[in-house]
Parts: structure tokens; C-alpha cells; sequence
């Protein structure tokens, strides 16, 4: 009797323990993540980059504070707009795809009725939002594009201003690396890696060729 009633609460105590765990880490599918996940990690990775690129590239010819602030400024908004346009595109195109074969599959379940064709959207709410993505996206580009903007804009001297860009994006691709990987349950060292290395070649490529082309006689008035 007494063992009888021991196992029943170690089963007891044993249910109630994996109820926590799932409380605290429940089961989630991470792919249901990767829209507004995919939009927003790289929107700000595309502004931080981008638009460092496009500062550091002007002021390897043109060294004033203004002609950088504008520049970024410029690819900011630019990169904003097109980065809403073109995720709400490429996200809308998908939710077509994704839908009309729902329609197919309900109807081929229903033999092809009237109803089948209204109950493929069912499942519209799990579909992908295109305002949602396109939203995401501009939000985070904006986001990403003011790290290097504020970090020069307070900087007179050339030198130390082209460093402290670095060192603001640096710090930034760090981070936005890192939490893309732990929201994603992504490898943590290996994604800032990736993100890190890839922003620092852009900002030295995009420095490197500018400054070639302005030492050829093409320079900024």
C-alpha cells in the first residue's frame, strides 16, 4: 500500500514537473518565427550596413560631417522605402502561391463544391501578412540606418569620425547577429561571425573602391 501510494506521487510529482517545463520552455516550432523574424533581423542588418557603407564610401573622398550626414540620411529613407516594397512584394506573391493551393487542396477533399473553394481560407490567419512583413522590414532598416548616422553626427574631426562609425557598427552587427541566433535557437558565435564579418567587408570594399575612383580625378565638389 505504501509503495503503491509512493509511486503514485513520484508520477504525480513527476507529471507536474514536465507541466512546468513546458510551461517555462514549451514546445514551439521556430519556422512559424521566420517571417517576421527573417524581415526584421535583416532589415536592420541591411540599414546598419548599407548605410555605414554609403558614409564611409563618401568620406573616403569628402571628409565634411555634412556630406556624410546626408548620405546616410539619403540611404536611410531610400533603403526604408525599398525594403517595404519590396518585402510586401515578395511576401504578398507568397500568400498567393500559399492560398490558391489551399483552394486546391480543400476542393479536392470536397470534390471541387462551392464550399470547398470558401473553406480554403480557413487557415488565412496562419498565412504570411505582407503589411506586417513590409512594416517589419522598413521599421528595422530604419532602425539598423541610425546606428552609423548618430554615431557621426557629433563627430567633427574626419579620422575619428570614420572610426567611431566603426566601432557603432561593430558593436551593432554584434549584437544583431547575436539575437537573430537566440531567437532563432540559431549557433550563437557562428551567426554573430557571419554578420560581423560580412558588414566590416562591405563598409572596407565600398571604402576601398571610392577612395580608388576619387584618387583617379573623380572627386565631390
Amino acid at each position: 500500500m505504501a509503495s503503491n501510494q509512493t509511486q503514485s506521487r513520484d508520477s504525480q510529482n513527476a507529471a507536474q514537473l514536465h507541466d512546468l517545463e513546458m510551461m517555462q520552455d514549451p514546445e514551439f516550432d521556430y519556422s512559424t518565427r521566420s517571417q517576421w523574424l527573417r524581415a526584421a533581423v535583416l532589415g536592420a542588418n541591411d540599414g546598419l550596413v548599407s548605410t555605414a557603407a554609403l558614409m564611409v564610401g563618401v568620406g573616403a573622398v569628402k571628409h565634411g560631417m555634412k556630406a556624410m550626414i546626408l548620405t546616410g540620411f539619403a540611404g536611410l529613407v531610400a533603403g526604408a522605402c525599398s525594403m517595404a516594397i519590396g518585402e510586401y512584394v515578395s511576401v504578398h506573391s507568397q500568400l498567393d502561391i500559399e492560398y490558391a493551393q489551399m483552394k486546391r487542396d480543400s476542393e479536392k477533399r470536397a470534390g471541387g463544391g462551392a464550399d470547398a473553394v470558401e473553406d480554403g481560407g480557413g487557415d488565412k490567419e496562419s498565412l504570411p501578412n505582407p503589411v506586417q512583413a513590409a512594416a517589419a522590414s522598413a521599421l528595422a532598416f530604419s532602425v539598423g540606418a541610425m546606428v552609423p548616422l548618430l554615431a557621426a553626427s557629433f563627430i567633427k574631426e574626419y579620422r575619428v569620425r570614420i572610426g567611431v562609425v566603426v566601432a557603432a557598427v561593430t558593436v551593432a552587427l554584434v549584437v544583431f547577429g547575436w539575437l537573430g541566433a537566440v531567437l532563432g535557437r540559431a549557433p550563437v558565435v557562428r551567426s554573430s561571425a557571419r554578420v560581423l564579418v560580412g558588414g566590416w567587408l562591405a563598409m572596407a570594399v565600398t571604402f576601398g573602391l571610392t577612395k580608388l575612383i576619387g584618387t583617379k580625378g573623380l572627386t565631390l565638389n
